[in-house]
């Protein structure tokens, strides 16, 4: 069953795969215009292929637009929120509906179709949602196969995090090269930062931190089963160095021993397994 409140995969908004998107949606439009004449283009006055060629790529830059702004706007919010799957295809719904809005007026305003707006709102969708679903799920499929193929390259590449390794943790950077090992005691939290990861450590009893060019839910997958965990979309946290989880207006949070370290907030979706792995390994509980 598909859980529809779990948070998209991160590779979705990642930069490169969403200029990737626009690419293969635009291609993919300009070929079934050219093919199928969706949206009144077999209407467009009387044109010779290279001119009906030019206008059709001039009708899907306008669309595209669309998916631009709306992707845009969507790695904007992801920034500082959680989008769940279920929020991700409303999202997408809107696209469809924006885009087949935006041709219904054309073919209203510009071909002077007779039909009603309504009429041809409902035909521009049914074209539209194939103009971006298709190329939307193929991109989905490669990108989740890519992200699966990675993940076991890495795995091949060193085993993941246990009690066998010598007490030390690696760090690989995106492209599987050890860049930083840091003992597990001395290990606090990972902070991401867009295509970066901070790792925040103790050095000599201070509070360090080193930039890695990798991605949580990469990184989240070689501590499976450990006591490092991932409790918000942003952070993973080491809850051996965790002292206390605290409940406030604004969710829990988790303490650490190090009154300069600053509290780290817990989202919803990872609750569970917050307070799972907190009732092991905590000492003071102070749920308010």
């Amino acid at each position: 069953m598909v859980d529809f409140e779990k948070p998209i995969p991160p590779y979705l908004n990642e930069k490169q795969n969403i200029i990737r998107l626009v690419l293969f949606t635009a291609l993919f439009a300009l070929v079934f215009i050219n093919t199928y004449s969706p949206f009144g283009a077999d209407r467009w006055y009387n044109l010779t292929k290279l001119e009906f060629f030019t206008y059709s790529s001039l009708t899907i830059l306008v669309g595209v637009l669309v998916v631009v702004i709306s992707r845009i706007l969507m790695y904007q919010v992801c920034k500082k929120h959680t989008i769940n799957l279920w929020q991700y295809l409303v999202w997408i719904c809107a696209e469809i509906f924006s885009m087949a809005l935006a041709y219904a007026l054309f073919e209203k305003l510009f071909l002077s179709d007779s039909r009603l707006l309504t009429d041809l709102v409902k035909n521009s969708s049914r074209n539209t949602a194939l103009v971006l679903l298709l190329p939307y799920s193929i991109l989905w499929l490669y990108f989740s196969w890519r992200d699966k193929k990675e993940q076991i390259e890495r795995l091949a590449d060193f085993p993941p995090f246990s009690e066998n390794s010598r007490n030390m943790i690696p760090f690989y950077d995106d492209k599987g090269i050890l860049k930083f090992s840091v003992k597990k005691e001395n290990l606090l939290y990972l902070e991401s930062a867009e295509n970066y990861v901070n790792i925040c450590y103790l050095n000599k009893g201070k509070v360090s931190k080193y930039l890695l060019r990798d991605t949580l839910k990469k990184i989240e997958e070689s501590f499976a089963g450990t006591e490092i965990v991932r409790c918000h979309r942003s952070y993973i946290v080491n809850f051996e160095k965790v002292k206390v989880i605290r409940k406030d207006k604004d969710g829990l949070k988790l303490e650490f021993d190090s009154p300069s370290m600053a509290d780290i907030p817990v989202s919803k979706t990872y609750v569970n397994a917050v307070m799972q792995t907190f009732s092991k390994y905590c000492h003071t509980v102070d749920l308010g």
